[in-house]
Order: structure tokens, then sequence, then C-alpha cells
């Protein structure tokens, strides 16, 4: 009974080491959709009204700030939510016809830690997944678990564990560490 006891102690004390320690996924990066964010930068292009037209960054309440216009509200808004909306405000008050194009031109930046060959930060590419981004840092390494990522979103106070698989997602502003494996 006591050798059975052990070798279960033993055989759970190996897997609690093994460092899988989420079924929790990611999506995958081709299925992200993107929402601006405070710090992003936008590239406003209105036809025919170059004071409207721009490189705007989002600030800390979220908003970019055109000229005429004041605070936009565009936090959480996928881009091309963004330019729907702004295409009607500005088509109801400023503009007649309004036809505009909002593009990214920088995302916030990403950042990992742990167990790779040159932790730091780094810009982010859309559709970003976290093996790209190990790539980016210069690969795991050697004492590297390449099983388990810990992720902290750039809303969320502390970080969770996923299983790292090969299509796993990053977004800007998220800290991604790469843990140690023990055996």
């Amino acid at each position: 009974m006591s050798l059975r006891m052990l070798l279960l102690a033993g055989t759970l004390a190996l897997m609690g080491c093994s460092g899988q320690l989420t079924d929790q996924t990611l999506p995958p990066a081709n299925r992200v959709e993107y929402r601006l964010e405070p710090g992003d930068k936008v590239k406003l292009q209105v036809f025919r009204e170059e004071s409207l037209s721009g490189d705007y960054v989002v600030n800390d309440q979220g908003n970019i700030v055109i000229p005429m216009l004041g605070d936009f509200a565009i936090v959480g808004k996928s881009l091309e939510q963004a330019r729907e909306e702004l295409t009607a405000v500005l088509g109801a008050q400023y503009v007649r016809d309004a036809r505009l194009s909002l593009t990214m031109i920088e995302f916030r930046p990403v950042f990992i830690l742990g167990e790779v060959s040159r932790p730091g930060e780094y810009g982010y590419a859309q559709r970003m997944s976290v093996h790209a981004l190990v790539a980016k840092a210069g690969g795991f390494t050697y004492r590297a678990n390449e099983k388990v990522v810990y992720i902290r979103h750039a809303r969320d106070a502390e970080e969770r564990a996923y299983a790292l698989t090969s299509a796993a997602s990053v977004m800007p502003g998220d800290t991604v560490r790469i843990g140690a494996r023990y055996f």
C-alpha cells in the first residue's frame, strides 16, 4: 500500500514539474481582430480636407483629437468600425460626402521575458504569434518550457498560463513570459 502511494506521489510530482499547467489556449493569430488601444498611432486621410488629415495617437482616455471635431472615442474599436463612425460624424457635421481612410501607422510594442535569448521590447506585427515573437527575441534558451506561455494582456492585472501552440496569438501591449522547465 505504501509503495503504491509513493508511486502515485512521485508521478504527481513529475507531472507538476512538466510545466503543463493549463488547458487554456490562445486564439490563433489569424482569427484575432485587432482593437485600438491607447498608444496606437493611426493615419487619417480625409479627401479634400487637409486640415482634418494627419497622424493621430490614441491618448490615455481612448480618444484621438481631431481639429474642429475635438475628442473622438476610438478605443476598443476595429479600424473599420472607427472609419465608419468617423465617416458618419464628419459627413453629418463638417464635410459633405465625407470620404476617408484610416490606417495603422504604429502598434504598441510587445514585451517578452524569461527563457529567450534576447528578452525585451519588440515591435508588433499584425497577426503575430507567440512563436514569431520568440523568433524575434532570438529563440528559446535550452532551459525554456516550450509547452506553456505566460501572458499578461495590456488590460489585465495578472498574467495567465496558456498552452503554447504554433498559432497562439499575441497582441500589442502584451507581456509574454517563457518559463523554465525543470526536467
